[in-house]
């Protein structure tokens, strides 16, 4: 899993609350086993309206393309408990989410795939959501190290993060990672039963 430290990149605002998965990605793209090629299909129902793309859909406006960074309103990511939610939001190119509040599944979906949960008040996603807005360009620097959100005109926002879950992402480790690293103290257990128990 690729570390999560400090990522600076363009905001794309969705300023809208209760952001489901099912609107991330639509049930019909669940097909796939891979957590690759969901990105196309990210908030499919939105982004595309009978085939052709919504202009004012924000992921279609060309200021916001490349973004890296979304920031939406209280209660992302509840719904169904499907990870392919987080998968297409990273396959689209989103390195963090921040707003008010998330679904409890859809933040550990995010830990568990090395994609940030950023927990900010309303008032401070809502002065990122207006900055990004009236500036072209608008990044933000999201910095796991120091817990906080900054930009280049002044603001800078502490946001709260689990020391676990904190650690985990500053290492890349997964539930896979995290077992590995007792490697040795597993192949020494393994090595002291009969080869017919193997």
């Amino acid at each position: 899993m690729q570390p999560f430290r400090v990522h600076k990149g363009l905001v794309a605002p969705l300023d809208r609350v209760n952001v489901d998965t099912d609107q991330i990605i639509p049930k019909q793209f669940l097909k796939r086993i891979e957590k690759t090629g969901f990105g196309e299909f990210l908030f499919y129902d939105w982004r595309l309206k009978g085939g052709e793309k919504d202009r004012d859909f924000v992921l279609n406006e060309p200021r916001y393309q490349g973004a890296s960074v979304l920031v939406a309103g209280k209660n992302f990511g509840c719904g169904s408990s499907r990870e392919h939610a987080v998968w297409a939001l990273a396959d689209f190119g989103f390195r963090a989410v921040i707003a008010p509040s998330f679904a409890d599944i859809f933040a550990n979906n995010g830990t568990k795939n090395g994609f940030l949960t950023v927990k900010l008040s309303e008032q401070e996603v809502g002065e990122i959501v207006q900055r990004t807005k009236k500036h072209d360009g608008y990044q933000v620097t999201v910095d796991l190290e120091r817990c906080e959100v900054r930009d280049e005109q002044g603001l800078c926002a502490k946001f709260p993060v689990d020391d676990f879950v904190r650690h985990c992402l500053l290492n890349g480790l997964d539930d896979i990672g995290l077992t590995l690293q007792h490697e040795s103290e597993i192949s020494a257990y393994e090595a002291k039963h009969p080869k017919a128990w193997v």
